[in-house]
């Protein structure tokens, strides 16, 4: 019997247009360009309108990457969408996203891993494939991390952002496509990076939001020493299970953190940075987005051919990190022009009926999202009292 392989078909990303730099965050909080920089190497960082969602960008990252895997979105057998910031705690994100995009015919559900998230869900479509439970599975990260941040705590505020990224995993006869995956969790970790409130330990109360606990916190030092470590043990762990050298992987693909981070990576790898891809300078952390967009971000810069070892690396909260080694085997010129092919504005998520929603942006934020600019979105009225139709872009 032909062994059933495992390769990544298509590939798609959505960031919002929205900026926020470290000016904008210095008029916001006590911190300073310089400082952010030279601590994690992010300038930049993207942030949702208010009209936006973790599922309509999810939707978005997920049709480009059906469109460039070249098959119409109902061929999905499978959907798991990796966030930590769910539209709703329930239904799932996935199962909004499953509507958005027009299909009517598989499972969906989220995985939470946090940032892991996506790691930990391609190896669970990998499964699914392997097992012959699935053909094609979309396996998305997102996440809208710019509503659960104090922006008067900089050790948290500078580093987050908002987007999302997905591939197809589809099976295949030929060889190449998913070498090997390493996957990790330890738990004595699981309180240097929360949300101290909102689940059923912590229900939500006038007391939790007047504490503050539904806003992420980190303790920085800890989680930074843990994350240089566990990434370069569980990158290399995923390529010796594939047979390989880390000097035989072309392109490592790690978690946004910190640029940091990803030298010491590097250096424990004794690999030059230019083996590392790195975005973390424009889109800052995108928890369980960020291998996803750069991924398709590397691909479609041509920073990753047809034959290429390439590996995605990433470390969360729990402390969970996974790692997942991959022979290329796709055209790296399908997902070139597919950004223009599917706008936003064609993709809805269906909303909810009688039920009016709150301003979902945070105060501290809400006089730069008002300013005017290339996005000029009413933060007013964000859930309109009649839903509309789901659409979805055709792919063709």
């Amino acid at each position: 019997m032909t062994e059933r392989r495992v390769h990544v078909t298509g590939w798609g990303r959505y960031v919002p247009s929205q900026v926020l730099s470290n000016a904008d965050l210095e008029r916001m909080v006590d911190t300073s360009d310089e400082w952010i920089v030279s601590r994690t190497g992010i300038r930049e960082r993207r942030v949702a309108a208010a009209d936006e969602t973790t599922a309509s960008m999810a939707a978005v990252a997920a049709l480009r990457a059906i469109r460039t895997a070249g098959i119409d979105p109902d061929e999905i057998d499978l959907i798991l969408l990796a966030t930590l910031t769910p539209d709703y705690w329930m239904p799932s994100t996935a199962a909004l996203v499953k509507e958005a995009i027009g299909n009517t015919r598989a499972a969906a559900m989220d995985v939470a891993a946090a940032c892991s998230g996506f790691v930990y869900a391609y190896a669970s479509a990998q499964a699914w494939i392997a097992a012959g439970l699935a053909k094609h599975v979309l396996v998305i990260g997102a996440e809208l991390l710019s509503r659960f941040l104090d922006y008067t705590d900089r050790g948290t505020c500078i580093l987050f952002g908002d987007g999302a990224g997905a591939v197809v995993l589809s099976a295949s006869d030929e060889p190449g496509g998913s070498l090997a995956v390493e996957l990790t969790t330890e738990p004595q970790g699981a309180y240097m990076i929360w949300l101290p409130a909102g689940g059923a330990k912590s229900p939500p109360s006038s007391e939790t939001i007047a504490r503050g606990e539904h806003y992420i916190r980190m303790e920085g030092r800890e989680t930074y020493r843990f994350a240089t470590k566990t990434m370069a043990t569980t990158a290399l762990e995923s390529v010796r299970k594939s047979g390989l050298d880390p000097s035989e992987v072309a392109l490592f693909i790690p978690h946004q953190a910190n640029v940091r981070i990803i030298e010491a990576v590097a250096k424990g790898l004794q690999l030059p940075m230019d083996r590392m891809y790195t975005n973390v300078d424009r889109y800052g952390n995108t928890s369980a987005a960020s291998v996803p967009i750069a991924l398709a971000e590397a691909v479609n810069e041509g920073r990753v051919q047809v034959g290429d070892n390439v590996t995605l690396v990433a470390f969360g909260a729990g402390f969970t990190s996974g790692a997942v080694t991959v022979n290329w085997t796709a055209d790296p010129a399908r997902g070139r022009d597919v950004d223009a092919l599917v706008d936003r504005r064609d993709v809805r998520v269906r909303l909810p009926v009688d039920w009016d929603s709150v301003d979902p942006i945070p105060p501290a934020l809400a006089e730069l999202m008002a300013r005017p600019g290339s996005l000029d979105v009413p933060l007013d009225d964000v859930v309109p009292g009649e839903p509309e139709p789901a659409s979805h872009a055709p792919a063709r």
